[in-house]
């Protein structure tokens, strides 16, 4: 059977004469297309002729070439009429222009020195050794102010050119922006794949933002660029149809917090979702105000003006204010800042040794900073309420492992920024007391993240003591509030203008956007 099989196998390969190979090309070309016979002979041709048009085509192409060129050329004439040229007028010769003579400008003397006070001071050699964040000085990618102009009542000395000056002009002791970046690192670390921190992500995510935002950083800076831009988008995702925040608190103070950085975002970056997102939820706070100018737990509109919550309301409409939110002619931000100072004027005391901001009413708790630091940045730093708050203020001391229940670093930050805001000794005396306190309690963990130059750094962190209940919200609330205090050198410039203008016995100051165009 196998001999029969090889045999079968050899036939098909035996040896064709020519004529018989001929002979059965031209009949199975006849056959069907879809029989071997056809497909046999269509093959033969084929292969045969890849051998002819290889050597032949050439040849007959070479043939085409040379008898071309062999060819004589055929001679011909060609008539050309001389036509003679138009004589061209003469045109009236150019005047010669007279050089202007050149104007020298007149010589001024100007002396370029500076005395110690002055604001433009730049001495930043106690800073040499300080780790600063590279960052573009005024570029942005996704949404930074591109002109060269800097509006630095938004902006307090946040860029980078002027950081350092700050810094140096109001006291800002060695160690306090190593310890910023190693916070801002951890921040970074520690931030969800989604943008946002935990517990209570709305305020929490706010009030991160607000630390980087707060340091210069938007979604253009190199080392925490991307950070930023996240935190922005889970908020603007998170963000409901009528502008509160999901996963909020019970009380919701993460919709104040939360508006504070979106309308500080726009007011950095100028992108038009940022600034729609920040007004719908600056229009909850201003429908939340009561008559009486002060604000209750979720924005309601119930018989009780809470100092607490209405530190973070009144926080953010002076950043939407900074921002310019609104188009000029809607004075409602304008009329709610105004009945905001009364709000928080219901709830002060006075006393033999100053004055005092009560809970929800006249009295004496730790709430005096929040009232003190509303009422300047609302715009009348001069008033009674201020001056005698400041006063009772000057017993306050920073104890980091002091008793109590309440978390005395939610008070110190809004003293902190008071006391900044009233400049001079007072500040100096502060100074001292409470940024060493912040620098040496601060957890640090060596070499845990890369930076921009891929070199292992530190984070660092503050967590008060696990019997603290009240004001806390855990290690993300205190590192924030921690890193805010120290940024307060260069966060905002101190609200030392006088107020301008006096509506129903309500002083009301119209920021002054001083420019400063860095060449």
């Amino acid at each position: 059977m196998k001999e029969l099989f090889d045999r079968s196998l050899l036939d098909l390969f035996e040896k064709l004469s020519f004529s018989e190979y001929v002979e059965k090309i031209r009949t199975g070309i006849k056959e069907p297309k879809w029989t071997g016979d056809y497909k046999w002979a269509k093959f033969e041709i084929t292969r045969l002729w890849s051998p002819f048009s290889a050597i032949f085509v050439p040849l007959f192409v070479l043939l085409i070439l040379c008898t071309l060129a062999f060819n004589e050329p055929v001679e011909r004439m060609v008539v050309v009429d001389i036509i003679d040229p138009t004589p061209i007028e003469e045109l009236d010769p150019v005047p010669e222009i007279e050089p202007l003579p050149t104007i020298q400008p007149d010589v001024v003397d100007f002396d370029a020195s500076f005395d110690g006070n002055s604001e433009f001071q730049n001495d930043n050699a106690a800073f040499a050794n300080e780790p600063f964040s590279p960052q573009p000085a005024l570029a942005d990618t996704v949404a930074i102010i591109k002109s060269p102009i800097m509006m630095r009542r938004i902006l307090g000395s946040r860029s980078p050119g002027q950081k350092g000056s700050a810094m140096a002009k109001f006291g800002a002791p060695a160690g306090t922006e190593g310890a910023v970046m190693r916070a801002l690192r951890w921040l970074k670390k520690n931030q969800n794949d989604d943008g946002s921190w935990n517990n209570v992500k709305p305020a929490m995510t706010g009030l991160a933002l607000l630390a980087f935002l707060a340091h210069g950083d938007t979604p253009a800076s190199e080392e925490f660029g991307y950070t930023v831009q996240k935190a922005i988008e889970w908020l603007q995702r998170n963000q409901e149809g009528n502008g509160h925040f999901k996963d909020r608190d019970d009380h919701d103070y993460s919709h104040p917090i939360a508006a504070y950085a979106l309308a500080e975002a726009y007011g950095m970056t100028r992108v038009p979702s940022v600034r729609e997102s920040a007004i719908k939820a600056i229009e909850v706070i201003l429908k939340g105000q009561h008559m009486s100018g002060g604000w209750n737990y979720n924005c309601n509109h119930e018989d009780r003006d809470d100092t607490s919550y209405m530190g973070w309301c009144a926080q953010a409409l002076k950043a939407a204010k900074l921002a310019e939110l609104y188009s000029v002619g809607d004075d409602r931000l304008d009329k709610a800042m105004r009945r905001a100072i009364k709000g928080f004027k219901k709830n002060y005391r006075h006393g033999y040794n100053g004055g005092t901001f009560g809970y929800t009413s006249p009295g004496n708790t730790g709430l005096t900073g929040v009232g003190v630091l509303c009422l300047q940045l609302l715009g009348v730093p001069e008033s009674k309420e201020v001056r005698n708050g400041l006063m009772s203020l000057e017993k306050t001391t920073f104890n980091w492992n002091g008793g109590g229940t309440y978390n005395k670093n939610y008070y110190w930050y809004y003293i902190t920024q008071a006391k900044f805001h009233a400049g001079g000794a007072m500040w100096n005396s502060w100074n001292k007391k409470f940024s060493p306190v912040l620098v040496g309690n601060q957890t640090i963990i060596k070499e845990a993240i890369l930076d921009v130059d891929g070199r292992l750094v530190d984070i660092g962190f503050w967590a008060m003591n696990k019997e603290i209940t009240g004001h806390t919200d855990g290690v993300v609330m205190d590192t924030c509030l921690c890193v805010l205090q120290l940024e307060v050198y260069y966060r905002y410039l101190p609200t030392f203008q006088k107020p301008i203008e006096m509506v129903d016995d309500v002083a009301v100051v119209e920021d002054e956007l001083d420019i400063n165009i860095d060449i």
